[in-house]
């Protein structure tokens, strides 16, 4: 894996030049193996957390963790397109806006035991930009070279926190044109509702049930680009004891082999409907 500046990393895609890199400041990476006409990202999937933050931080590494969508990435890993975010959103969150992506208050008590230093808040800004750079760069070169662009914008959440029953899949569509891609939303929930889990994990999947598609990573591609549908895929997290932090690696790998299945035919119905 190279180390690349963000300028270097939009030169390649513009070039459609193959690659895999690490930013140079390692915030997020980003393989390419060919320019096909979706991808895949996952923007929470990152837990670093810069040494300078250490010791002003409020919570711990497991409140951070918790919060954060580990193994999103290894769910997709397979596909020719991956951008993934290494960072917490602790530090920054990519899915809010540039004025909305560092924290004062998270989940429920004040992140910070002092003032974040200004010098640290420019810091993540820089990283937040360069990653969204990168990321409009590599739509705008598929849309180009397709006509039309499909992201699949994976997360996850923390499901045993709700008092209700609550699906293994959740679509959120509120920022898409339901009116031109609904089809397209209930093929792919269908698609998510068929996932089979060892260990007896159950597999259901909802629209807008628990979380609504509200990110910045989705509205930030649906605003900039006319022809790109971003499907904004939670699943719970029924791979991993969330209490605990111990990753289930015979059910991360269920979900990562099906869906290598699946995102091509989802690709196949969405290109069909151009």
């Amino acid at each position: 894996m190279r180390r690349l500046l963000p300028e270097e990393m939009v030169g390649l895609i513009r070039s459609e030049t193959p690659f895999e890199a690490v930013a140079a400041d390692y915030s997020f990476t980003l393989k390419v193996d060919s320019y096909a006409p979706y991808i895949c990202a996952a923007v929470h999937d990152g837990g670093q957390f810069r040494k300078s933050l250490w010791d002003i931080c409020t919570h711990s590494t497991y409140e951070r963790w918790y919060e954060e969508d580990p193994c999103t990435r290894e769910m997709v890993a397979s596909h020719p397109i991956v951008i993934s975010g290494s960072d917490s959103r602790f530090e920054y969150d990519l899915n809010r806006p540039p004025e909305e992506c560092i924290f004062e208050d998270a989940w429920g008590k004040p992140l910070w035991k002092s003032r974040l230093p200004d010098s640290e808040r420019k810091l993540s800004l820089e990283k937040h930009n360069a990653f969204y750079r990168v990321a409009h760069a590599l739509v705008a070169q598929i849309e180009s070279k397709y006509g039309a662009a499909l992201v699949f914008d994976m997360h996850s959440y923390n499901w045993k926190r709700w008092e209700r029953p609550v699906p293994t899949w959740n679509l959120g569509t509120t920022n898409i044109d339901t009116d031109r891609y609904g089809v397209q939303v209930e093929s792919w929930r269908s698609r998510l509702g068929e996932i089979q889990f060892p260990n007896d994990i159950p597999s259901s999947a909802l629209v807008n049930d628990v979380f609504y598609g509200k990110g910045y990573f989705l509205k930030s591609i649906t605003e900039r680009f006319d022809n790109t549908l971003v499907l904004a895929t939670e699943i719970a997290k029924v791979y991993c004891d969330e209490l605990t932090g111990i990753i289930y690696p015979e059910v991360v790998n269920a979900a990562a082999r099906q869906l290598k299945e699946l995102i091509p035919l989802q690709l196949n119905d969405f290109q069909e409907s151009l």
